[in-house]
C-alpha cells in the first residue's frame, strides 16, 4: 500500500465533499462564511475524516456513506482549532503556516465562525440524503457519538482541564492522561467508531476498532507533545515551544522526553495488536498509525 497516495486521494475526496457541504463564501453574511472557509481550507491533513473512512473500509463498508459524517467531523475539529487559537485560550498567531482566524477576521468573527461550524456539523449529520444509505438508528448513534466527543464529556471537558492545569508546578500523570484522552483523543476515537458504525461493523469489529482508537488517539497526542519540543516551526506550520512557555501539562513535562517517546511507541504497538482481528482490511489504519507516531511535521 502506498500511504502517500492513499492519504492524497482520501484527502481530495474530503475536500470535494466539504466544498459542496459548506455554505458558499459569497452567501450572506459573507464575512462569516469567508471566515469559515478560511480555516476549513487552510491545508489540514484531514486526519480524522480519513480515519473514519479507513475504519469504514476495515469492516467492508461503503465510503460514500461516511462522507457527510467525515465532513461534520472536520467542521467540529476546525471549530475547536479556531477557538483554541483565541487570546483567551492559547493565543496563537499561526495555524497550518497561516495567520490564525482571529488575526485575519478579528476575535468576534472568529468566535462566530467556530460556533457556525460546530452547528453546521450537526445540520450535515442529521440531513437525509438520497446518496447515503444509513438507517435512522445508526444516524442517531453517530450524532450522539460525535456530540459527546465534542462536548463536556469529551473535547471541551479536556480543554478546560488543560486550562486549569496550565502553570501547575508539577502536573501529575493522571491529569495529563485525562486532558489528552478528552481534548484530542475523544475526536479521534469518535471518528473511528463512527466509521465502524457507518460501515456496518459487528460487535467484535467495533470493539477492536474502539481499542485501536483509544490507543492511537493517546499516542497521537504524545507525539504532538514531543513535536512541540523537537519539531521545526516551518514544517509544522505553528509556533514551536508554546506548550513549554505556557506551562502546559504535557507528557514530556511529566515523564521527560525519552520516556514520552517510549510510551508513544508502546501505545502504538498495542494499537497495532488491537487491529489483528481485522486482518488485511485494516492495513490503511496500520499505515496511518505509523505515520502519526513517526511524523516530523
Amino acid at each position: 500500500m502506498d500511504l502517500k497516495n492513499y492519504l492524497t486521494s482520501q484527502r481530495q475526496r474530503v475536500e470535494e465533499a466539504l466544498a459542496q457541504t459548506l455554505p458558499p463564501k459569497q452567501q450572506h453574511p459573507t464575512q462569516l462564511h469567508e471566515a469559515m472557509h478560511y480555516s476549513v481550507f487552510a491545508g489540514g491533513k484531514r486526519l480524522r475524516p480519513i480515519l473514519m473512512m479507513a475504519a469504514c473500509e476495515a469492516v467492508g463498508g461503503d465510503i460514500e456513506n461516511v462522507l457527510p459524517a467525515a465532513c461534520a467531523m472536520e467542521m467540529i475539529h476546525t471549530y475547536s482549532l479556531i477557538h483554541d487559537d483565541l487570546p483567551a485560550m492559547d493565543d496563537d498567531d499561526l495555524r497550518r503556516g497561516q495567520p490564525t482566524n482571529h488575526k485575519v477576521f478579528g476575535e468576534a468573527t472568529a468566535i462566530l465562525a467556530g460556533d457556525a461550524l460546530l452547528t453546521e456539523a450537526f445540520v450535515v449529520l442529521s440531513a437525509p440524503s438520497d446518496s447515503v444509505q444509513i438507517n435512522d438508528r445508526t444516524r442517531r448513534e453517530v450524532i450522539q457519538l460525535l456530540a459527546r466527543a465534542a462536548g463536556a464529556a469529551g473535547m471541551v471537558g479536556g480543554q478546560i482541564v488543560d486550562m486549569e492545569a496550565e502553570g501547575m508546578e508539577q502536573p501529575d500523570l493522571a491529569t495529563v492522561d485525562y486532558i489528552h484522552a478528552h481534548k484530542t483523543g475523544a475526536l479521534i476515537l469518535a471518528s473511528i467508531r463512527a466509521g465502524a458504525l457507518l460501515g456496518g461493523a459487528n460487535t467484535e469489529q467495533y470493539e477492536a476498532l474502539s481499542r485501536f482508537g483509544k490507543l492511537a488517539g493517546l499516542a497521537f497526542q504524545i507525539a504532538d507533545d514531543i513535536l512541540d519540543i523537537t519539531g521545526d516551526q516551518e514544517q509544522l506550520g505553528k509556533d514551536i515551544g508554546s506548550d513549554q512557555e505556557r506551562g502546559k501539562a504535557t507528557y514530556p513535562a511529566v515523564l521527560g522526553l525519552s520516556e514520552s517517546i517510549r510510551r508513544a511507541t508502546e501505545l502504538h504497538q498495542q494499537a497495532l495488536k488491537a487491529l489483528e482481528p481485522l486482518a488485511d482490511a485494516a492495513e490503511p489504519l496500520r499505515q496511518i498509525s505509523h505515520y502519526i507516531i513517526n511524523r516530523s511535521s
